[in-house]
């Protein structure tokens, strides 16, 4: 079978909602076991940037960044893919939801040690503060899409907006072509690669890290290869986020059996087996749970911030920090640099300034000739 046949035969056999659904799912394990496998994490990155350290975390995000970018631009160039119509490109964006709600996501990621894709897969390890994080991000995101939380959201994003098409297109807007897109990815590419080696990073670090960007690329082509064999097209053209998805789950979850199916359906169930498979291969599953009040109001506080800032910007640390960013999207870059910014200062603020500071003394055990 020619492999530009393969959406209209899937869809031949299952129909079109369960060949998105199962597109979504087969993405998903991938990434999920390539995210658990590499380490992959955004506030790792930023933290490595901000203090200045080499752990390789911040490589291994470049890997994916770079990736993602390449493979995505690549594919269009060759006429693979056309993302005009996507969401992120053709719908009007908001500018201030995309600082504040960046800005929210990536101070809730520092609280919450992990962004919303992070949480998910150490959730499918055993780790039950991310279970819960991700419960409360989840039903954050949902409150915000069109609960008590929806007003809110719908005054912050209106307060600055973009029109779409063009005018949310930075490879428009700057006029570097494709061309100059696929070259801005090689440096990055070539960056990673430099920094990886002097930073001796492990071999699933680099293939981890180069398998999660393919993913988000790979899930850009296989739903457009989809929608255009739809015959009402009413399936759309998207990669790799988690916000709505989080959202789109827990309605499933609370909802009626013969909920639509969709992408998303199968994207987060997906990364949760991908997870626990290279969890399990590797021996590292293991329940883990809060240590004490104050651990817990910190990720709680951290997993609203984040349900409420993805839903306001449009995405997550993967949706807009990844996906959006390899089309080039004006919002998701926005939205890309509110979250490293807010989360170095969060970082500062509340943990790098906790550690610097001088710890009180502990007081001498009471003697066992003191009277009583």
């Amino acid at each position: 079978m020619n492999p530009a046949e393969w959406p209209a035969a899937l869809i031949a056999r299952v129909g079109e909602m369960w060949s998105i659904t199962l597109a979504g799912l087969a993405i998903g394990v991938l990434f999920g076991f390539f995210a658990q496998k590499s380490r992959f994490c955004l506030r790792s990155a930023v933290i490595e940037f901000a203090r200045n350290t080499t752990g390789g975390k911040l490589t291994v995000w470049l890997f994916a960044f770079a990736t993602a970018i390449g493979l995505t631009q690549a594919f269009i160039v060759l006429g693979w893919l056309d993302v005009s119509n996507a969401r992120q490109l053709a719908g009007r964006g908001s500018i201030s939801g995309a600082l504040v709600g960046g800005a929210m996501f990536g101070a809730g990621m520092i609280l919450a040690r992990g962004c919303s894709s992070r949480l998910l897969v150490l959730a499918a390890q055993g780790n039950l503060r991310s279970l819960l994080s991700g419960l409360v991000f989840a039903v954050t995101a949902t409150a915000a899409m069109g609960g008590i939380l929806s007003p809110l959201r719908l005054w912050l994003a209106e307060l600055w907006t973009v029109e779409g098409g063009s005018a949310r297109d930075l490879i428009v807007i700057t006029g570097i072509g494709h061309g100059g897109a696929l070259l801005f990815a090689g440096v990055w590419l070539a960056a990673a690669v430099v920094w990886a080696r002097r930073q001796k990073v492990p071999p699933w670090g680099w293939a981890g890290g180069i398998g999660v960007g393919a993913m988000v690329a790979l899930a850009w082509l296989a739903t457009y290869a989809i929608s255009r064999e739809s015959f009402d097209m009413i399936i759309g053209v998207q990669s790799l986020s988690f916000t709505g998805p989080a959202s789109d789950v827990l309605l499933l979850v609370l909802s009626p059996p013969g909920q639509p199916l969709k992408f998303d359906i199968g994207l987060v169930p997906g990364v949760f087996i991908g997870s626990f498979v290279a969890a399990a291969l590797a021996g590292e599953l293991k329940l883990e749970g809060f240590q004490g009040g104050p651990a817990m109001r910190r990720y709680i506080a951290g997993a609203v911030l984040m349900g409420f800032g993805g839903m306001l910007a449009g995405g997550c640390a993967v949706g807009a920090g990844v996906s959006g960013a390899a089309v080039f999207t004006l919002t998701a870059w926005v939205t890309l640099f509110a979250m490293w910014g807010a989360a170095m200062f969060t970082d500062w603020w509340i943990d790098r300034r906790h550690e610097a500071a001088p710890q009180a003394p502990a007081e001498p055990p009471l003697s066992k000739a003191a009277p009583a």
